[in-house]
């Protein structure tokens, strides 16, 4: 049997004395795009940090194709084909957007995604790829942290809460390219807040309560009353 792409393995992970995920568990195939669901505090940044490399679990095993990254650092992981899109986005200020773009472009991963590629994605950047990054709005700015993140040319793209604080036309504009990414041939670990949005984008879903995996199934198979109870934890 072929492994998957990514094998979360039973990770516990914490910061300092405080346990953040407790044995979670969590498996991507090859082109497969799963959601992460859970309320602030449920561990899903955690979750996504510990697969980048951004920390490190205190047991438990995170495998990319049957290789382990538990350990590896973030310079490592990227250059292994995975990319965060950050909570926050987390642009360099006193760059253009055209400059923030090249950033993700250090990791020198071949692969489809160019500025050009990009800028067909979201034309906006194009227009505006000679102004800081501060000139740009809420939206055009994750727009931009999803372009950096791509520019890598991963194989798995993480986006952190990508929703967050934007307008719902705007979320629905970002989450309208998702299938165009996806179609690349890449994996996408999507955290986020909204059950409606995260049963339409992703094919398999899990939900984490107190940095446990409540529920996890296939996008089909679970009803918005089951994940909202998981989700809440009654």
């Amino acid at each position: 049997m072929r492994d998957p792409l990514l094998d979360v393995r039973a990770i516990d992970a914490f910061y300092g004395d405080f346990q953040a995920l407790f044995g979670v568990s969590l498996r991507v195939e090859a082109g497969q795009v799963i959601a992460v669901i859970g309320a602030n505090g449920a561990g899903k940044s955690t979750l996504l940090k510990s697969i980048a490399g951004m920390m490190h679990p205190h047991q438990g095993e995170i495998l990319l194709d049957g290789t382990s990254i538990a350990h590896a650092a973030a310079f490592a992981t990227v250059k292994r084909g995975i990319a965060l899109v950050p909570e926050g986005r987390r642009l360099f200020p006193s760059l253009t957007v055209e400059e923030n773009l090249l950033i993700g472009a250090q990791s020198q991963r071949p692969g489809p995604w160019s500025l050009a590629r990009i800028y067909n994605l979201f034309p906006v950047l194009a227009e505006r790829r000679h102004l800081p990054a501060t000139s740009l709005s809420g939206g055009q700015q994750q727009m931009a942290a999803i372009g950096r993140a791509l520019m890598s040319n991963p194989r798995l793209l993480l986006c952190d809460e990508i929703s967050l604080g934007l307008a719902p036309i705007i979320v629905r504009d970002i989450y309208a390219q998702l299938p165009s990414i996806a179609g690349e041939g890449l994996s996408l670990i999507i955290v986020e807040q909204d059950i409606v949005q995260a049963l339409k984008a992703a094919s398999h879903v899990y939900c984490l309560q107190e940095g446990r995996v409540a529920l996890q199934g296939a996008s089909d198979t679970l009803t918005r009353e089951r994940i909202s109870a998981a989700y809440f934890g009654v």
